[in-house]
């Protein structure tokens, strides 16, 4: 996932499945970040992300 950058992890066999990140990514928007959530399939886990690497810190992934 070059040129994104990785805000939050939310594991994927989680009991409310997707919701966490997505709640995580609106809250992120409304503060004015273009988060969204993406699925990575080998770590089993739902990233919050923003491209290109629009934040200042962060783990670029």
């Amino acid at each position: 996932m070059n040129g994104r950058t990785v805000l939050e992890r939310f594991p994927a066999g989680g009991p409310r499945g997707s919701w966490p990140a997505e709640e995580f990514a609106q809250a992120r928007r409304l503060e004015g970040l273009p988060a969204e959530v993406v699925m990575d399939l080998p770590s089993d886990m739902f990233l919050v992300v923003v491209r290109g690497g629009e934040t200042a810190g962060g783990a670029v992934a």
